[in-house]
């Protein structure tokens, strides 16, 4: 038989096994949280490693030249009596020595070729960003003529001899009556004579005058009108150069006028090329522009050809 005192102590043996169960079963959980704790205590934003600064993000440093050829890269300095006190870029801190082991000619110089290569990198990004920038006046001002001949920029008349191109000047025409017709009108009772306007420049010849009897124009436009010129050639008449007879008839006029055919090339936007049929004989010549119902423009743009002038060969 089991005595009765041992049977009274199996209730307390089980307790003391059931805990103990349980503080075994606890013990890893416990462990765990120490863990995370340790962890989560780790990564705090207080005790977070700050990042190493980039190399390109340091200022720029200075050289200070020394008696015995080596240099210190300082970011700055100053003298302070026989000694200089600089911060280092190496040590990261201020540190002193005496201002005896620099040599202040070759500090200078270094410092000057410095600021002469800052200055002239900075121009030269300069001339580079205003050129990035900048934007042609004229869209047609590259416009070749030739190989390797360009028109000039601006709104005016061109002429290409064959080898250059040259802008032609504009003279301002006159009209007089013809004397001749006034009297054959008071000589004849029946009014059929017409009445005759000369249209006419001042001076027997052009002050310019072409060294090739096969010229091209070119004619730049500033509201891109499509322009209707007409070549002329004049007259000798005196003192001046007769360009076209205007006779009016019962009100009606009619205009008289030795042309020679070109013909027109539009060749950019507001630009237009006029090319000859035929070569020029020597002589004065007159290009004019046509204004629908109003007939020949008052001024006009007036040129010579001599006789030495030469048939210039087409490129094109």
């Amino acid at each position: 038989m089991v005595p009765r005192r041992r049977l009274s102590n199996l209730p307390v043996l089980a307790s003391v096994a059931v805990a103990a169960l349980l503080v075994g079963v606890a013990a890893p959980f416990s462990l765990l949280r120490a863990q995370d704790s340790t962890t989560s205590s780790s990564a705090s934003p207080h005790t977070e490693k700050k990042p190493t600064p980039d190399i390109s993000e340091l200022p720029r440093g200075k050289k200070l030249i020394l008696k015995d050829g080596s240099f210190q890269l300082v970011r700055e300095y100053r003298v302070e009596g026989d000694r200089i006190r600089y911060y280092s870029l190496d040590t990261r801190q201020w540190e002193q020595m005496p201002a005896a082991l620099v040599d202040w000619d070759a500090t200078r110089k270094v410092e000057a070729e410095e600021v002469a290569s800052d200055a002239a990198a900075l121009a030269k990004i300069s001339k580079q960003e205003q050129a990035r920038r900048a934007e042609p006046l004229d869209i047609d001002a590259s416009l070749e003529v030739a190989p390797g001949i360009f028109l000039p920029p601006g709104e005016r008349l061109f002429v290409f001899d064959g080898k250059a191109v040259f802008p032609l000047s504009q003279a301002e025409t006159v009209s007089k009556l013809s004397k001749k017709r006034l009297l054959e009108q008071v000589l004849v009772p029946v009014p059929v004579v017409p009445t005759r306007h000369t249209v006419s420049l001042p001076g027997p010849h052009a002050k310019f005058r072409l060294k090739t009897a096969e010229p091209e124009f070119y004619m730049r436009t500033a509201d891109a009108r499509e322009p209707k010129m007409e070549l002329i050639h004049a007259k000798i008449r005196g003192d001046g150069r007769q360009v076209e007879d205007v006779d009016q008839l019962f009100g009606e006029q009619r205009a008289t006028r030795n042309t020679v055919p070109m013909q027109r090339w539009q060749v950019a936007h507001g630009v237009y090329r006029f090319t000859l049929s035929q070569a020029l004989e020597p002589g004065e010549y007159v290009l004019a522009e046509i204004v629908q119902g109003e007939g020949m423009s008052l001024y006009v743009w007036d040129f010579g050809v001599d006789e030495t002038a030469a048939r210039t060969p087409k490129t094109r």
